[in-house]
């Protein structure tokens, strides 16, 4: 994938951070300097510890110094620039073999296990999780019953919703509830500056993951990957949406036993083509938690915690609004404060206790107001066939 189609999909996943390394290192590449260092800033403030960060800010300087010196930078050897389309038909085009299963290694090593995450350890969500039950668990646990009604275990499943409000863990949870193998994909580790490289890496992935099925196939960020066609300047990004959308037909391989996630915090990004039957057709709203659901998460974030007689209850009433990230970001700042009053006073660390939460919520403002502020003006005016009604009715805004 070329510098156009990157820096188009950072535009839209303005904070992945892994994309952001991706065109950093892309631009130190192309000797683009001020865009290099545009995106080592924005690197350094999303993502402060990444161990790359001094390595690409060295690379910088290193090549700033030999054009101020007037010695000219070392030419890189060029890389093969296969045809475009499916990267296994493609006349002449050579394929990276290394570079794929390193690609696939790193994804296994990261991910390629069976979760022990299960429901119980998701709080809130209650009627997604019935949902998914019924539409998704139930057809890959008895395949043979659904079979003869010639329905298909598997398929596409679209996350969306604020950041932060259990789009993953549902997902992990799922794999878990299902026994099946999980591999969760970044941007970073499918899209590639050479054209063609970037379909190789999908197709090796679903490959991969037919090969062990059964598999949960998890692209967070997914509105990056799958970004509107009509966006798209250039057609190298077309071209890795074409492949995706290949992949998921299972137009060289059935996907039986497949289930693939997208999460995104954007859908109203993504390609339409994308939510057709067969692809991402079953789309789930992920909001915050209700008071009900505030409460489990609570409980579930307070596990293994020193804690006295907690009421559980009444912080969740107090809590309105918050995401599930939030509301472990109290808990973990109500300890930081009990941890800090053990080191002043030399004595060991008291459980934690409501008015230690209490405090910590005070301080705490909930972090999907921006989102939901967006998600409005798109439910309101862009609700095309009603698919943002879930939206609306979270809002108050329907019924």
């Amino acid at each position: 994938m070329d510098l156009d189609a990157l820096r188009e999909a950072s535009r839209l996943s303005p904070d992945n951070a892994p994309l952001l390394k991706l065109i950093a290192q892309a631009e130190l590449a192309a000797f683009n300097l001020e865009n290099a260092k545009r995106a080592l800033d924005s690197l350094e403030r999303l993502a402060p510890s990444d161990p790359w960060l001094s390595q690409g800010r060295s690379e910088l300087d290193t090549i700033r110094q030999r054009l101020t010196g007037n010695t000219p930078p070392p030419v890189q050897p060029p890389r093969p620039m296969p045809a475009m389309g499916n990267p296994d038909l493609a006349p002449g085009a050579s394929t990276n073999l290394d570079d794929i299963d390193a690609m696939l290694a790193d994804v296994e090593r990261k991910t390629g296990s069976r979760p022990q995450v299960t429901f119980s350890d998701v709080g809130g969500l209650d009627e997604v999780k019935e949902d998914i039950q019924r539409r998704i668990l139930h057809p890959l646990k008895h395949p043979e019953l659904y079979k003869q009604y010639g329905r298909q275990a598997g398929g596409g499943i679209l996350l969306y919703g604020p950041p932060g409000c259990g789009k993953s863990l549902l997902a992990k949870a799922i794999a878990g509830e299902m026994s099946a193998r999980w591999m969760e994909v970044g941007i970073h580790e499918i899209l590639d500056m050479w054209m063609g490289n970037s379909e190789k890496n999908l197709h090796a992935l679903f490959e991969k993951a037919r090969e062990q099925s059964p598999t949960v196939l998890y692209f967070d960020e997914i509105d990056a990957l799958a970004a509107d066609r009509h966006d798209m300047r250039r057609s190298a990004g077309r071209t890795t949406i074409n492949q995706f959308l290949s992949e998921l037909d299972g137009s060289t391989a059935s996907n039986e036993g497949i289930l693939v996630f997208g999460a995104t915090n954007s859908p109203w990004h993504l390609d339409p083509a994308f939510r057709r039957p067969g692809r991402f057709d079953r789309i789930l709203f992920a909001p915050p938690p209700d008071e009900k659901g505030r409460e489990a998460v609570l409980r579930i974030q307070m596990r293994d915690r020193p804690q006295g007689d907690i009421d559980f209850r009444k912080l969740a009433k107090k809590s309105d609004g918050l995401s599930g990230a939030d509301l472990k970001s109290v808990v973990e700042r109500a300890c930081d404060v009990v941890l800090s009053e053990s080191i002043k006073t030399g004595k060991a660390p008291s459980p934690l206790s409501t008015s230690h939460l209490m405090d910590a919520l005070a301080k705490t403002t909930p972090s999907t107001k921006g989102w939901f502020e967006t998600a409005r003006n798109y439910a309101l005016h862009g609700n095309h066939d009603g698919q943002y009604d879930d939206i609306l009715k979270f809002m108050g805004l329907k019924k």
